[in-house]
């Protein structure tokens, strides 16, 4: 408003320098040589005034429609933070509540005007409060985001098992300033694990067993996971020059398929006589208890390939062999007086195989660890691994 009486006032100020002209040029006692000069510059001084008062007009405009755009901005991302649907707090770096949105009220059983300036801790069981000011002292000496599982407590309430997120906030010159917070109830996810951890043997029970003597080729169906209930089954492929490569082994409890691989060429072998269960994918993808049951299983033979991968990756053929001792031990160990004995007799070849070495080689070092005392062999001629670490 102050801006439009601006403009207002310069078009009056503009219209009264036209009458005064006007009314100057029939007044006789005024030199007629000052008038045209005198009024000429008021009224190029009273345009430039105009002009910079439209601009700024515009301007002004311009500026009013920035804040409502920003203020909507605001609005938008504050009315994110405040329905989200996960607890989301700030405090400082000493854990005092700053800001909590609605669901973090929610979760706490408090409002939102009581949540500020109460420390985190206050919702913590007293036995894990210790634990959880020196996880928010380390997290204020480093930038790495925190996962922490721990118990919190609504207030009038019962302790519920709770997944924190806790992230720092610096200033430009690097000094915490502020602590990011986002709280999970997992209470409901953490019955579920252990009711699957609990029923997990007898998941697979009422399902056909499909059964395979050692040395069968388990056919494999982009459809189909196997489940291996008992045995051992060795995942192989087939490099260019037709030599076979140990990718993997599936013991019992583990699963393996087409479907998990992307290699062309993908081959299961029994390496002992083997109890399968076939699970389609389709039921996976329709099952969500089915799913969180298989996804460990998935996990580990994630993290065993890439076990394998390490062992193929070292220079010298001793330290692939002993590494892969190492792993076979982790994997098929079963403990014996003389030390670990691998429960599946490996050929030569096999072990070759995952070496990345010809069988002449293991036949040498075999021959080698077997004299230093790290190895033996029993009456079935299953290596046994002697303080082999």
């Amino acid at each position: 408003m102050n801006i439009e009486k601006f403009i207002q006032g310069t078009e009056t100020l503009h219209k009264r320098l036209a009458d005064l002209y006007q009314t100057a040029n029939i007044l006789s006692w005024i030199p007629p040589d000052l008038l045209p000069q005198a009024f000429k510059e008021l009224h190029n001084t009273s345009k430039i005034v105009q002009l910079a008062s439209e601009e700024l007009y515009q301007q002004n405009e311009e500026l009013v429609q920035t804040q409502n755009w920003l203020e909507a901005e605001r609005q938008h991302y504050q009315d994110l933070f405040e329905f989200a649907p996960d607890a989301y707090f700030v405090t400082n770096t000493e854990g005092i509540i700053q800001e909590a949105n609605f669901t973090a009220a929610k979760l706490l059983n408090v409002s939102k005007q009581l949540l500020v300036g109460k420390p985190m801790i206050n919702f913590v069981p007293l036995e894990e409060r210790q634990h959880l000011h020196s996880e928010l002292i380390q997290l204020s000496q480093s930038d790495r985001v925190r996962e922490l599982l721990i118990r919190l407590k609504e207030r009038h309430g019962e302790y519920f098992d709770a997944a924190l997120t806790v992230a720092v906030a610096r200033n430009p010159q690097g000094k915490a300033t502020s602590l990011r917070w986002v709280i999970r109830n997992i209470t409901e996810r953490k019955r579920v694990e252990s009711a699957v951890v609990k029923n997990n043997g007898d998941f697979f029970k009422d399902r056909p067993l499909d059964k395979h003597s050692k040395g069968e080729t388990i056919p494999l169906n982009p459809l189909v996971i196997w489940y291996v209930c008992q045995g051992l089954v060795k995942l192989s492929t087939y490099c260019e020059t037709g030599e076979e490569v140990l990718i993997g082994l599936a013991t019992a409890g583990m699963v393996f398929g087409s479907s998990l691989t992307s290699l062309n060429i993908y081959q299961a072998t029994a390496l002992s006589d083997v109890e399968l269960v076939s699970i389609y994918t389709a039921e996976i993808a329709a099952s969500p208890i089915l799913s969180h049951t298989l996804l460990p299983k998935i996990n580990q033979r994630l993290q065993q390939t890439e076990s394998f991968l390490v062992i193929c990756g070292r220079r010298r053929v001793e330290e692939r062999f002993h590494h892969l001792l190492q792993l076979l031990k982790q994997e098929v160990g079963e403990t014996v007086p003389e030390g670990t004995r691998l429960s599946v007799r490996f050929t030569h070849e096999d072990i070759a195989s995952a070496c990345c070495t010809t069988r002449v080689t293991i036949t040498r070092l075999m021959g080698k660890f077997q004299e230093q005392g790290l190895i033996s062999f029993d009456f079935k001629k299953h290596i046994i691994l002697r303080d082999f670490g």
